[in-house]
């Protein structure tokens, strides 16, 4: 890096190297992020015996970091996140003793966290996250008696979190996730009585979250505890916190009136799916009104959704699927008018489906195996913002495909299978070009397969199976360039199939329970097209005027 310092450009008139004011040419400061920067960082820059700031990120430096940067007494700032910097943390950057900010996040360092970084006294933030790290988190951590931020997540650190760390009562933030750690949540974290965030997903520790939490860490606003293996009570006494994120544990309790009661109004995203959480949905959530998440999927909650749902106005996704939820789905759902994702799969809803729940921001609609009757409403239909899932699958739906189908021009995945849905399909399904999933099996379509899915270029899994389609198959269906999945099967479809594109592939391509057809490969084992000759026998007929036989 140190090779652009040459006679022609002087360092002092570099864009991101300040020179001090009281030395002559010395430079006190580094800031070149973001320039796009190739190549391995110099051991020179340990000449640099003045600089204060080093700030490199967002660059493409590869290789070590330099040991000799440990010989920079005065520095206080290291920066050189999201690179590609390898190797272990230099041993010597605990003589940094005036170092206040340690971010190595996002490169590949290897090794583990070095117990003489504990000597940082005056160190503010440490970023070790996505890394290559192994080991324990060492006990010395708890001597940053100065650490405000720490990340760590990321890497492949195993063990328990140390005792010590409870012993860092300025720290405000603490992201340990994505690693190996085991064991119970230490008692010493409930003294930080400022911490802010605290962040240990996606590891393997065990035991229970203090029931009283949000007492002992009264500034607490972020907790994100899932993919764990906690059990007991989802803790909820909370004054200030806005995220509560403890989905995919093995939490046992019920969500009561007094629980809700006690959370914060403040809250706007709370996640407890995956757990063993039963009982019904309490009444005063309706008073969480700046929620924007609620995820309650893959529990055992029973009971109607609540009308006073539809009073969440500010709520963005709506995640109830896999439960055992019954009634009908409430029209006042229609009031959220801010809609993003409405999750109600696999519960014991019945009764139509409401027009209501037709908003323009909706993005997914996933209300597949329940017991809802009646037809497809065509609101909900007719919105072109729905650019992911449209699933409607297994229920009791009847009535035909509404015309405004079509209108579904951004959606990726359309599933409608295992229905009691009939009529002809729509060619207006040709507008839907992105779609990439088309799921209409186990209903009573019938006609041909119109010709207009040939605009759909992107289709990679189309199951049409049994239903009543007749007619040929039409050619285009084995020209779709990027299919890997073709079920025709059980329908009345009949002619000659062809042996192009996906027709000869068997191990995507099922056509078995159609008796009209033949011909094809022999691995779809249809019977022979019969064949017809050509040659015709020559009828001659002699006509004999009847004046010669008088």
């Amino acid at each position: 890096m140190l090779s652009s310092w040459n006679e022609s450009i002087h360092f002092f008139h570099l864009i991101g190297v300040p020179c001090s004011r009281w030395h002559v040419h010395r430079v006190i400061a580094i800031n070149l992020s973001s320039y796009g920067l190739v190549g391995s960082l110099s051991p020179h820059i340990g000449n640099l015996t003045f600089l204060r700031t080093v700030i490199l990120q967002n660059n493409r430096f590869h290789g070590e970091i330099p040991s000799q940067i440990g010989g920079l007494f005065h520095l206080r700032v290291l920066v050189l996140s999201n690179n590609s910097f390898g190797g272990e943390v230099p041993t010597n950057l605990s003589h940094c003793l005036n170092l206040k900010v340690l971010n190595l996040i996002n490169n590949k360092l290897i090794g583990k966290i070095l117990k003489e970084l504990g000597s940082l006294s005056t160190l503010q933030t440490l970023g070790l996250s996505i890394n290559n790290l192994i080991g324990k988190i060492p006990a010395s951590i708890g001597n940053l008696s100065s650490l405000i931020t720490l990340s760590i997540g990321d890497n492949h650190f195993k063990g328990r979190i140390p005792e010590e760390l409870g012993q860092i009562t300025t720290v405000e933030f603490i992201q340990l996730s994505y690693n190996k750690l085991a064991g119970i949540m230490p008692s010493s974290l409930y003294n930080l009585s400022s911490l802010d965030y605290i962040d240990i997903a996606s590891n393997q520790l065990e035991g229970s979250i203090h029931p009283n939490i949000g007492v002992f860490l009264p500034h607490l606003t972020g907790l994100f505890v899932s993919e764990n293996k906690f059990i007991g009570l989802a803790p909820v006494n909370y004054t200030k916190l806005k995220i509560l994120v403890f989905e995919d544990n093995s939490l046992k309790a019920s969500l009561v009136d007094s629980s809700i009661a006690n959370l914060s109004t403040h809250i706007n995203w709370i996640s407890l799916g995956i757990n063993k959480i039963h009982g019904t949905i309490p009444f005063r959530i309706e008073n969480l009104v700046n929620l924007t998440f609620l995820s309650l999927e893959s529990n055992q909650l029973t009971g109607n959704i609540l009308t006073s749902m539809g009073n969440l106005h500010e709520i963005r996704a709506l995640v109830l699927g896999r439960n055992k939820l019954s009634g009908t789905i409430p029209l006042s759902l229609g009031n959220l008018t801010l809609l993003n994702y409405l999750y109600l799969y696999d519960n014991k809803l019945s009764g139509e489906i409401p027009s209501t729940l037709a908003s323009p921001t909706l993005i997914d609609v996933i209300l597949s195996n329940n017991n809802l009757t009646g037809s497809i409403p065509k609101e909900l239909v007719d919105i072109s913002t729905i650019v992911l899932v449209f699933n409607l699958s297994g229920n009791a739906l009847t009535g035909s495909l509404p015309v405004e189908s079509g209108n579904l021009i951004n959606v990726v995945d359309m599933a409608v299978s295992h229905n009691r849905l009939s009529g002809s399909l729509l060619n207006s399904l040709g507008k839907c070009v992105v779609m990439e999933d088309l799921q209409l099996d186990g209903n009573f379509f019938e006609g041909e397969i119109p010709e207009s899915l040939q605009s759909l270029r992107g289709l990679e899994y189309i199951d049409l199976s049994h239903n009543k389609f007749s007619s040929n198959i039409p050619e285009y269906l084995g020209e779709l360039p990027f299919l890997t999945y073709l079920n025709l099967s059980f329908n009345q479809l009949e002619g000659e199939v062809l042996i192009v594109g996906a027709f000869g592939n068997e191990t995507i391509f099922l056509v078995q329970g159609n008796y009209g057809l033949c011909g094809g490969i022999p691995e779809l084992n249809l019977s022979r097209c019969p064949t017809y000759s050509t040659n015709k026998h020559l009828v001659v007929k002699i006509v004999i005027p009847l004046w010669l036989c008088l």
